[in-house]
């Protein structure tokens, strides 16, 4: 009866997402009961549901019994025209980036209220990091989040501030007004730094990526070890992300040509 009550007014595929959206970069593996608690389904439709995504690619089942995300699934998220694309415009200068500094290297998108990490090349030097494709971490405690929540809405900051700022470590920024004036400064500056307020030892500096229309589109970060001297490598994060910010108005264009010559042949 309790089951019942659970499940009612839920259609099917409200379901199959929940148990999707129950993995993150934090769980990324759950057991039967874990994915049961976390979409709030009784275990034996968790577990009816989660065969039907094993069998379909979307999960994969461990030796152990616990499920994660599938390879099927992360193909299908590949294909995402958007963050295709700007993956592909903006590796050659992430390379290039990397192969300066030899330090990690982080591109990343607003999904919702945090930071979506597209991609990122790291090396065996570089200091170690919470950052996974494919995973999030909060605006206001990194490098890249603080670039999204400076050049967004100002709903979002108020969103961020509501739903609490949560110390990371103890020099997360945890003040809403304290956020704010820093975000004033990253406006101003293009730069966003992050100084072991996500992870202790670890800082970073992040640069706006903006689009054709001159909205943001993406934050480019370099995420090296606190003792480093994180300010002296501004200047080429900058220069990276106004490289990639050319070259998708440049595609931009070239795109816009092409559409404009299809669509004066076919009037012929």
């Amino acid at each position: 009866m309790g089951g019942n009550t659970r499940e009612a007014g839920r259609t099917t595929a409200d379901r199959l997402l929940s148990l999707l959206a129950a993995f993150s970069s934090a769980r990324p593996q759950l057991t039967l009961s874990e994915l049961a608690e976390a979409s709030n389904l009784p275990v034996a439709t968790a577990h009816r549901l989660a065969g039907e995504l094993v069998t379909w690619g979307a999960l994969e089942r461990l030796p152990d019994g616990r499920f994660q995300i599938g390879l099927r699934l992360w193909n299908v998220g590949a294909l995402a025209p958007r963050h295709r694309d700007l993956r592909s415009v903006a590796m050659p200068y992430m390379e290039d980036l990397y192969e300066a500094t030899h330090e990690n290297v982080q591109l990343a998108v607003r999904d919702g209220t945090r930071a979506l990490y597209l991609d990122k090349l790291s090396g065996n030097q570089s200091v170690g990091t919470l950052t996974e494709v494919g995973g999030h971490l909060p605006l206001h405690a990194t490098g890249v989040g603080k670039v999204i929540l400076a050049f967004s809405e100002p709903e979002l900051l108020t969103r961020v501030a509501s739903e609490g700022l949560r110390p990371c470590t103890p020099h997360t920024i945890t003040l809403p007004g304290v956020l704010a004036q820093t975000l004033r400064q990253v406006r101003r500056d293009k730069l966003a730094y992050s100084l072991e307020e996500m992870t202790v030892g670890a800082a970073s500096v992040a640069a706006p990526i903006f689009g054709p229309d001159g909205g943001l589109r993406a934050s480019l970060a370099l995420v090296v070890r606190s003792s480093t001297n994180v300010k002296a490598l501004a200047a080429a994060v900058r220069t990276a992300a106004l490289g990639v910010t050319r070259a998708l108005g440049q595609r931009a264009h070239r795109e816009s040509g092409t559409d404009s010559i299809v669509s004066r042949t076919s009037d012929h």
